[in-house]
């Protein structure tokens, strides 16, 4: 095993969604699908967690995988890096965990930043046949304190895209501290979040009169945030079902709420917290009136691009329901179809209640014919994974890559409008270059 170190007053009037989507049927598919695996949500999480390393034990097909999705987001010291099985390994020549464990030691000696290492597993049978959650275990024994050791799976076989995150985080929950029983009533914001955008949240969750807010992940793992009975919960991401449930499962309650995309989303989602503290309706709306003002008004300079187009979703990130919310109430454009991986109809009751009546929703991935049907109905912009951008926009459609819609800030009042314009300016790409 050789190691590879180098490595986003107001009241906001919300149009009734003429008998939403809650009870509408699901076309389910299952078949080819084209999708990345859960390796790649180490690209955003290792710029989050900043004393954290996330080192893959792989192949170097998972190293190429990480330096390809990575692009130019490639530091000088990266804080991820794979652990390569070898010919050695493969061949018996070598113990897999000797070569782990000396694997580690290096990576710790040469980082002595590092305070917490997440061993992430591929799908390689080589790997599959380790046991990643006792050598975690071993090695965490040989670094404490000094450093936390903690493992998850992001192999293709079990995760897809954003489920990598879900992983990461689920692991993270039982090395939280527990909360005093005594302790007050606390709010915990749940899904990695860029730095400017937890900034924001935190300026508003005061402003509305609730200071005592934490975030997971935290931007240290020095920070983990306590967790008990007396946590409310806010999902910011709406692929986290895994740490969703290991929250509940140590006491947590989830406040149920659309996710903060758009003006809509976002007012919504800080109201359930605030109608969990009992605040007032005058000073809730009083705190979120100059930013919803501006995200309005930035939207209406948007709209106009975007009204009356019509698009379809690919399954790929599991925010495509939240997605199509915003685009289909704040910015009249038309849904055609709207795919997604998993469909969690607890996270996104809300979601889907204000989805149009009549939006035609799939779960799952057959490509064929979610191709058929997407040739078929022609629309103005298709939303996918990258396997199929490049092949559709030779055939002549316009493509928005949803891995951007991941990488990117889009949560939040003051990312509302590059959100929008992260929709537009393919369209207006498109008949720029038909001029």
């Amino acid at each position: 095993m050789s190691s590879a170190l180098a490595a986003v007053p107001v009241v906001v009037q919300s149009r009734p969604a003429a008998g939403g989507c809650s009870d509408a049927p699901v076309l389910k598919e299952r078949g080819q699908r084209e999708v990345f695996c859960g390796l790649t949500g180490i690209i955003w999480l290792h710029r989050k967690i900043q004393d954290a390393f996330f080192l893959i034990v792989g192949s170097r097909t998972c190293a190429h995988l990480m330096q390809s999705a990575a692009g130019v987001m490639i530091f000088a010291e990266p804080r991820f890096g794979t652990a390569i099985i070898d010919e050695r390994d493969l061949a018996g020549m070598s113990d897999a965990n000797d070569e782990l464990d000396r694997v580690v030691a290096q990576l710790l000696a040469r980082r002595p930043d590092i305070k917490l290492l997440f061993l992430v597993g591929s799908c390689p049978s080589e790997v599959i046949k380790l046991d990643l959650s006792r050598a975690s275990e071993r090695l965490a024994r040989q670094h404490a304190p000094k450093v936390r050791v903690l493992n998850y799976s992001g192999s293709g076989i079990e995760t897809t895209f954003t489920q990598g995150e879900d992983a990461c985080l689920a692991s993270l929950i039982p090395a939280l501290p527990a909360s005093a029983a005594a302790a007050p009533k606390s709010l915990l914001v749940v899904g990695a979040l860029a730095d400017v955008v937890e900034d924001q949240f935190r300026r508003l969750f005061r402003a509305i009169g609730i200071p005592d807010v934490q975030f997971l992940p935290p931007r240290r793992s020095t920070e983990l945030p306590t967790v008990g009975p007396n946590t409310r919960y806010l999902l910011a991401q709406p692929f986290l079902s895994d740490t969703a449930r290991a929250l509940e499962e140590r006491g947590a309650t989830r406040l149920d709420a659309p996710f903060p995309l758009g003006v809509e989303g976002t007012t919504a989602w800080l109201e359930a917290a605030a109608a969990e503290w009992a605040i007032p309706a005058p000073k809730f709306q009083a705190a979120i009136a100059p930013a919803a003002t501006r995200a309005s008004a930035a939207l209406d300079r948007i709209r106009s691009q975007l009204a009356g187009k019509r698009i379809f979703f690919f399954p790929d990130s599991q925010l495509e329901i939240p997605l199509a919310r915003f685009l289909s109430r704040e910015l009249d454009v038309e849904l055609v179809e709207v795919g997604t991986p998993f469909l969690h109809r607890s996270h996104l009751a809300q979601e889907l209640a204000r989805l149009p009546a009549g939006t035609s929703l799939s779960e799952g991935q057959h490509v064929e014919r979610q191709l058929d049907r997407c040739r078929a109905a022609k629309p103005d912009i298709v939303v996918c994974g990258l396997g199929l951008a490049n092949p559709l926009e030779a055939e002549g459609m316009t493509t928005k890559w949803a891995i951007e819609l991941v990488f990117t800030p889009i949560q939040g009042y003051e990312q509302a409008a590059d959100l929008a314009e992260l929709f537009a300016r393919p369209l207006v790409r498109r008949t720029k270059l038909a001029a």
